[in-house]
């Protein structure tokens, strides 16, 4: 059992920055051995890393696996999954709804063009508490602003489920100017999380990491389910609705009315963030909750150091280059994975039929999540294995990118193999960065608490260089052009 003592508080005045914390690891807490972050690792370490991917079965493995299931508190497990699940989950499910809003919306469908702009006006939620943090004399209080940005967040769903349709006049044209206002509002809870939560993750063990990912992994994936049980997605059918005098049938595609309108979705969405919110609460102020950090003295807001685990060596600091590395490298993969792939995945599936691009999009969703539970049992540290699947990440994207390029006619777009092509990729694709990017964050947690702030800066920066970029290719191009749904 770790033993967990406490500083003198904010108010101390041998301590005027706050509160200090530090928690004597047990073993099952060791800092990675900087065997871990070496380039050149010895002919051990690399068969260890190896058989994680190809030892699967053995009997070692099991062991590692049933160690790490029984030395972890299932009940922080849980919370850090609730807590994950608060980060993106009012952004993801405004996007998920627009086949419904865009029928409401006096925009049309350059509605999604619009809100767009609204996520990336969140990011002055970041930009406001990095500039507080760096240069105010009084710092914020990480844990209440964690309570005041889920608060926001929970209350912009709440508020979005009764004002989504409310129109203004705005330069004499009618805009959905209620939806932007509270779209701002929930993406400043989602981009703010980038530059908050995950520093504060970084106070618990590493394992409670992969679980916060697997809950942020689950802010796609219920709003994506809650939406199929709605109806959205639903092909519909064919109806004749009219003959010409030549005697020539014409048909429309009408689609199925939902099973429950955007209301009751938005307050499902709403009653998800309240559990995101006491998720936190429990986390924050439960005992044993605090008995799972890691051996960490949290000094001034965000900022702590990992101190030496019981006869384990202290983990190696990563070179200069290799840190700029991994920082440009999430930074390039979020400009991707965040800013453009929801923005080309209709392009890229669709030509391949309605099935097709439902399949990629429920898939690639799961595929999150799933990754991040696998990263439980198949953990890894390496920078070359990084490299890997990010050169396999960076092959399946020039893929989905070409046959998004080629829409309406993309290779194979009337064959079977092409439709079984694309969702595996997009699959593989979703899964393998989403793995990728909890690598990355799991080796740059053992730099301290301000890494983690450098990687939720540098992932809200590529994501909002790669939205404004595919906004533009898309509206302003010929580049990209929809297949149209056609009976």
């Amino acid at each position: 059992m770790s033993r967990y003592h406490r500083g003198r508080g904010a108010g101390s005045p041998t301590n005027p920055a706050g509160p200090v914390y530090g928690v004597i690891s047990t073993l099952d807490d060791a800092t990675p051995s900087p065997a871990d972050f070496a380039r050149c690792s010895s002919l051990e370490a690399k068969k260890s890393e190896l058989s994680l991917f190809l030892n699967w079965g053995g009997p070692q493995k099991n062991m590692e696996i049933s160690s790490k299931l029984r030395n972890r508190s299932w009940l922080v497990d849980v919370l850090a999954i609730f807590f994950g699940i608060g980060t993106w989950l009012g952004v993801n499910g405004t996007f998920i709804q627009l086949p419904l809003l865009v029928d409401e919306a006096p925009e049309g469908w350059s509605l999604p063009s619009y809100l767009s702009v609204m996520v990336q006006i969140g990011n002055l939620g970041p930009l406001l508490y990095t500039a507080i943090q760096k240069y105010s004399p009084k710092k914020l209080n990480d844990g209440w602003t964690i309570h005041g940005v889920l608060l926001v967040g929970a209350i912009s769903c709440l508020l979005t489920a009764f004002f989504y349709n409310q129109t203004a006049s705005v330069a004499g044209t009618d805009h959905s100017l209620a939806l932007f206002l509270l779209t701002c509002f929930t993406a400043l809870n989602a981009c703010t999380s980038s530059v908050l939560f995950m520093p504060y993750m970084g106070r618990f063990k590493e394992q409670y990491m992969v679980t916060y990912f697997i809950g942020e992994g689950l802010s796609g994936l219920l709003p994506s389910v809650t939406a199929l049980i709605q109806g959205i997605g639903e092909s519909g059918d064919c109806v004749l609705v009219n003959v010409t005098e030549s005697g020539e049938e014409v048909y429309a595609l009408r689609k199925t009315p939902p099973r429950f309108d955007t209301r009751v979705f938005f307050l499902i969405l709403f009653a998800l963030m309240v559990l995101a919110y006491v998720g936190y609460a429990l986390l924050n102020s439960l005992p044993l909750a605090r008995r799972e950090y890691a051996q960490v003295t949290v000094s001034e807001g965000n900022k702590y150091v990992y101190g030496e685990a019981d006869n384990q060596p202290k983990a190696e600091k990563l070179s200069k280059g290799q840190y700029t590395y991994l920082l440009l490298l999430i930074g390039a993969i979020s400009l991707f994975s965040n800013g453009m792939f929801g923005s080309i995945q209709s392009y890229s599936s669709a030509p391949y039929g309605s099935q097709a691009y439902h399949l990629a999009a429920t898939l690639s969703v799961i595929a999150n999540p799933v990754a991040c539970f696998m990263a439980m049992f198949l953990h890894f540290t390496s920078l070359r294995i990084i490299t890997v699947l990010s050169i396999l990440a960076g092959l399946l994207t020039s893929y989905v990118f070409t046959t998004a390029a080629l829409s309406p006619l993309p290779p194979l777009h009337d064959q079977t193999v092409g439709a079984v092509l694309v969702v595996t990729a997009w699959t593989l694709l979703v899964g393998i960065v989403s793995y990728t990017k909890l690598g990355i964050t799991t080796v740059m947690r053992a730099q301290g608490g301000q890494s983690l702030v450098w990687v939720g800066a540098i992932t809200q920066l590529g994501s909002a260089i790669g939205a404004v970029a595919i906004f533009f290719a898309i509206n302003y191009s010929d580049l990209f052009q929809a297949a149209e749904s056609n009976c």
